[in-house]
């Protein structure tokens, strides 16, 4: 018995050990590939005959040091944006996603509301709801008129919303009918029914595909310099025009992508831990 269990145990640390010295291999061989691509690529871009002049024009660290600190000023303005946007989009989204999936002919007229706003929505671009609202709302001179930063939120709110909706509705419809008519024959209401047992269900269902569209509204919050605000884009376009170079362009595109990294990496999180959990029920 004795012998039995040791010739396990040492089999299973040899497997162990042939994992780790396979993972040590993949490591390695990826980073060599990668670094051998890289160097290519540098070689090619930087032996190319017209890199002096795009280095100049898009890469000069003299320009980029002098226009950070506005920069910056405008990021921390679509930093702002985004928090606010994102929990706007996701509460009406959730709100149009329910609204869409009431049921009864007494709710028809709100789940088609609810549906034309969807698909209003997502097949409008969003630059046009951004002169609409902050270009074409204000010429109504209206008492209380918010800013055009507000409108611009608005706007992003109300697009983002229409794609949100939808994710939630999907994973709304994916808890099982059964869980509801157990729910309701314990008697709950329909809304302790949605609160306890669908909606937490639906949320975690869809946490990645509601994390992949907050990064898609980090990225178009920069849009919202098209109506007048200053932010990382604007200061950028106004570095640039002072100093007829692009290099403030980049530095702001570095600092979107800088910003989105920590989200993008709990977006991949969530979503190999949801098909972890998938694969294994």
């Amino acid at each position: 018995m004795r012998t039995d269990h040791h010739t396990r145990s040492e089999a299973a640390r040899e497997r162990t050990a042939y994992r780790r010295r396979q993972t040590v291999r993949s490591v390695l061989i990826a980073a060599a590939s990668t670094g051998v691509l890289g160097t290519l690529l540098v070689v090619a871009v930087t032996g190319s005959p017209g890199w002096d002049r795009v280095q100049s024009s898009f890469f000069d660290l003299r320009i980029a040091r002098a226009a950070l600190p506005e920069v910056l000023i405008g990021l921390w303005l679509n930093v702002r944006l985004l928090v606010f946007c994102a929990l706007g989009a996701l509460a009406l989204g959730l709100v149009v996603a329910i609204l869409r999936t009431l049921r009864g002919p007494v709710f028809f007229p709100v789940r088609a509301l609810a549906t034309g706003y969807t698909y209003t929505f997502r097949g409008l671009p969003l630059i046009i709801v951004l002169y609409v609202l902050t270009l074409g709302v204000p010429g109504l001179r209206l008492q209380g008129m918010p800013s055009v930063l507000v409108l611009g939120g608005i706007a992003l709110v109300i697009t983002y919303s229409g794609y949100l909706a939808e994710v939630f509705r999907a994973g709304i419809e994916s808890v099982h009918p059964s869980q509801l008519a157990a729910a309701r024959s314990l008697g709950l209401t329909y809304r302790q029914t949605m609160r306890h047992v669908v909606l937490p269900q639906a949320v975690r269902r869809v946490a990645p595909p509601l994390l992949n569209d907050t990064v898609a509204l980090q990225k178009d919050v920069g849009l919202v310099s098209l109506a007048g605000p200053i932010d990382a884009v604007r200061a950028a376009q106004i570095a640039t025009a002072e100093t007829f170079n692009y290099t403030p362009y980049i530095l702001a595109g570095v600092l979107f992508v800088l910003l989105a990294i920590p989200l993008i990496a709990v977006t991949d999180w969530v979503t190999l831990r949801a098909a972890r959990r998938q694969a294994g029920g």
